[in-house]
């Protein structure tokens, strides 16, 4: 774990930094939301890293890079600094950014399934399998922003039925294009700006995708 942390970049180090001075700051203060929201935040940067290296995984370092900064986008500063209400695109920002990680992620898992092999399964067949984690994630998620609504008084769904139904139509706008990016890698001959995120987590995790060709 030690090592996976060391190789971040010093954007992603600056970051962590940031939101851990920031929670001791807001202790000093006395406000304990904002130093829960900093701590949280920080948990949730590094909970990816420490998955990888439980599963012996290498992240590409943009994937390490986005999957912060969404982090203190969607729980630091849409939460604690309410930009949610005050900037009107950014839950549609998210949600369409998620989609296309989570699809990105589900394709990757389904190829790592056939250890590389694009030709085990049609291509259509398998993006559709990255199409459908993608959405189960999205929609998982206002499931549980409907129980926290629900259950403890929140105001996570803000206007309610329309909230969701707009961030599930932009769960599933984001899923279709990451599952065309999967479909675009799976046909082409050679490398391309579309298809660099799969080619990147393929070449640094290869023992994973023994039959990639």
């Amino acid at each position: 774990m030690i090592s996976h942390l060391r190789q971040q970049g010093i954007l992603v180090h600056g970051i962590w930094a940031l939101l851990f001075l920031s929670a001791i700051a807001a202790a000093f203060e006395g406000r304990w939301s904002l130093t829960f929201v900093a701590l949280a935040t920080l948990a949730l940067a590094l909970a990816p890293l420490f998955l990888a290296s439980r599963l012996d995984i290498t992240l590409p370092l943009p994937f390490v890079v986005a999957m912060t900064i969404f982090m203190v986008a969607s729980v630091f500063m849409g939460e604690a600094f309410d930009f949610y209400e005050r900037v009107w695109w950014w839950d549609i920002a998210l949600h369409g950014s998620s989609a296309i990680g989570f699809g990105l992620l589900g394709f990757v898992f389904v190829l790592m399934m056939f250890e590389g092999d694009r030709f085990a399964a049609p291509p259509w067949a398998m993006c559709v399998m990255a199409f459908g984690l993608a959405v189960t994630v999205g929609t998982c998620w206002e499931i549980f922003e409907f129980a926290m609504d629900q259950w403890f008084g929140l105001n996570m769904q803000k206007s309610g039925l329309m909230d969701t139904m707009g961030d599930l139509i932009v769960d599933v706008i984001g899923a279709a294009f990451a599952s065309w990016l999967g479909y675009v890698y799976l046909r082409a001959k050679d490398r391309s700006f579309w298809t660099w995120p799969i080619d990147r987590f393929v070449a640094l995790n290869k023992r994973l995708f023994r039959k990639h060709r």
